[in-house]
């Protein structure tokens, strides 16, 4: 009988829709000698049907089914039936890169290491961004490490962007709890028990991002029984590593605080004083093992509410987790400590020991006002220090500056002494909530910049320092994207444009640049971005309109009326790729056979609706068009 190299098991329910891709993205990998073991774990949909289809085309995929007993049980059935050398785990909704099984087993040869594991993409519809838990962890390839040696694999607590060694599985003894979260133990033993472990740098796996409502087990994260299984997973890892590898689990604390005590929260604080107290008691056993190092870790409306969880007082956490959510939670900060000074939130049901935010406070400045008056930038701006209350602080010294980034170089815009008073501030969402801030105002004049500054056509960045009572903290001044103030329009000087910008996440700035394209006008009509401008050679070719993706590099194009050296293009807002996430960037370019970035003169900057899509016209961070979707 044939022992393939490798066995695959592919857990499945209810996933019609992505099943077959899954599985063909599989059977296309280029390491042939592999079985996939499929095991339906009592689908209601039409599922099994796809995964029978392919099995009727491909020998290597078998069909295994049982009623619904949850993935952790179906993936123990696939093992059973493997016969492969090496074994992968796969989900039934994410697909895996044509080498990355071959890739992984290559490894493994090589090296004789029970486990290889690499990087992760998450799949959003037709986009792929980094997988944040495992960017660090697999920024470079090491082969024979550990995690021990290579402490940030912590994070790499998912199942399926590995092969394991079977032998080394059965040695282990490895088996999944039959519950939700049952991935994460599995793993971490893994990790822990292997003698060396392979990391790839190389993306193995594609994790979908679903959409639908509920499709999935993070997204039900809120439920009791989901509740219930996660903090399982976290009260066994946590274990697991206390025994076998201590040295780890400050960092494996430092995640779980962060994450899975979040989501602790929000659920028990949503079920008040009816939570179960089998889920209090599992919260409470996890932290009772916790260091004071790591409960520091995360912020203290974190803390503070983790705490009063952990304190098992639910009515004042439902009070303070709907003050945070409101943006009304803004404990006092002040200064403690005659020899080390130090800097503490104060709040009535927060403990001394856990009150420490001096590595907490960081400076947020953001600016209510910019315009030019007689070719003078006229701004008014605020600083606060994050969330909370800064009466004890008084006066302070505030200054603000440009800096050219490059060489350094700096303009003072102001200096001057500034009290704490308080505001209501408009947030992303667009309610207001109240801020306490330190005011500040500057005028700029561009006449003031050096003929070598202008020269560089440099980027200057705006930057604000708060000093006093022995606080220093310096940062940038930035401010929600799709809120007030807008961006004004460019001026001209001899031989540049002075272009405020503002950059994706809302950090302020100058550009001092020389456009070979101006964008005079910019608006949306009939569902249509409408814009006109000139180029300052028009060339031999038809140019086209070409929006790019940020995220990904992918590009539309859309034809350009040109008429001498006057351009005008119309763009369907309605035709362009659905965002995916929270928000979408394009940059618009005029494609002459060479790209240009046309610099955008007009001061407009219509919001727009358009087939149920909002729509941001808008400038980047090179004063060009810019069109973002949220």
């Amino acid at each position: 009988m044939h022992v393939p190299v490798l066995s695959v098991i592919v857990p499945f329910y209810n996933v019609e829709k992505y099943i077959g891709p899954c599985l063909d993205s599989i059977a296309a990998q280029t390491l042939n000698d592999l079985e996939v073991v499929c095991v339906d774990d009592g689908s209601e949909d039409g599922g099994p049907a796809v995964v029978a289809s392919r099995q009727a085309r491909d020998g290597r995929i078998r069909l295994i089914r049982q009623d619904n007993h949850g993935v952790g049980r179906a993936r123990n059935v696939g093992v059973r039936q493997a016969s492969g050398r090496y074994l992968a785990f796969v989900d039934g909704d994410d697909t895996v890169p044509r080498d990355a099984f071959g890739r992984l087993v290559a490894s493994l040869e090589s090296t004789g290491s029970d486990l290889a594991c690499g990087n992760v993409m998450r799949l959003h519809r037709n986009l792929l961004v980094p997988s944040w838990a495992h960017r660090q962890a697999f920024a470079r390839p090491r082969k024979g490490t550990h995690i021990t040696r290579h402490p940030l694999l912590i994070r790499d607590r998912m199942l399926w962007n590995k092969v394991y060694r079977r032998s080394f599985w059965d040695e282990l003894g490895l088996s999944f709890p039959e519950r939700m979260y049952e991935d994460q133990p599995v793993a971490m033993a893994a990790h822990v028990g292997a003698r060396s472990v392979d990391v790839l740098s190389r993306v193995v796996y594609h994790w979908r991002q679903r959409d639908e409502p509920g499709a999935s087990i993070t997204q039900r994260s809120l439920e009791p029984g989901n509740l219930r299984d996660r903090l399982l997973s976290v009260v066994q890892t946590a274990d697991l590593l206390g025994r076998a590898a201590p040295g780890l689990k400050p960092a494996f604390d430092r995640d779980t605080m962060d994450i899975d005590m979040g989501v602790a929260v929000e659920a028990v604080a949503t079920m008040g004083p009816s939570a179960d107290p089998e889920l209090l008691d599992l919260a409470c056993h996890y932290l009772d093992g916790v260091s004071p190092q790591a409960w520091q870790s995360i912020p203290f409306e974190r803390r503070l509410q983790v705490h009063l969880l952990h304190r098992r007082r639910l009515e004042e956490l439902t009070d303070v987790f709907a003050q945070a959510r409101d943006g009304r939670l803004l404990p006092e900060v002040g200064r403690a400590g005659l020899l080390r000074r130090r800097w503490h939130g104060r709040h009535p049901s927060m403990p001394a020991r856990l009150s420490d935010v001096s590595g907490e406070l960081r400076l947020a400045g953001r600016l209510v006002s910019l315009e030019w008056r007689d070719g003078v930038l006229h701004g008014v701006g605020r600083v606060a220090l994050g969330r909370f209350d800064a009466a004890r602080l008084r006066r302070v010294r505030l200054c603000v500056w440009l800096q050219e980034r490059g060489t350094g170089e700096t303009v003072r815009l102001s200096d001057a002494v500034s009290a704490p008073v308080w505001e209501d501030f408009e947030r992303d969402d667009g309610d207001p909530v109240a801020e306490h801030t330190f005011p500040f105002r500057f005028a700029f004049d561009p006449e003031t910049l050096t003929a070598a500054q202008l020269a560089r056509h440099g980027h200057w960045d705006l930057r604000a320092r708060l000093k006093g009572h022995g606080l220093r903290l310096d940062g940038r001044v930035a401010g929600p994207r799709w809120s007030r103030p807008l961006v004004p329009e460019p001026l001209r000087l001899p031989g540049v444009w002075v272009v405020p910008v503002r950059m994706p996440k809302g950090a302020w700035g100058l550009r001092l640049r020389t456009p070979k394209a101006v964008i005079g006008s910019c608006r949306v009509d009939g569902g249509e971005l409408v814009c006109a401008g000139k180029i300052s050679d028009a060339g031999d070719g038809e140019p086209v309109l070409r929006l790019r993706r940020r995220s990904d590099g992918e590009e539309m194009y859309f034809p350009v009326a040109l008429e001498g050296r006057e351009f005008r293009a119309r763009v369907p807002l309605a035709d362009i790729d659905e965002r995916v996430g929270d928000e979408a960037w394009w940059e618009v370019l005029i494609d002459q056979g060479r790209p240009l970035r046309p610099l955008v003169r007009t001061a407009e900057r219509p919001v727009a609706t358009v087939a149920d899509r909002r729509f941001l016209i808008d400038r980047d961070d090179d004063g060009g068009l810019l069109l973002a979707e949220r």
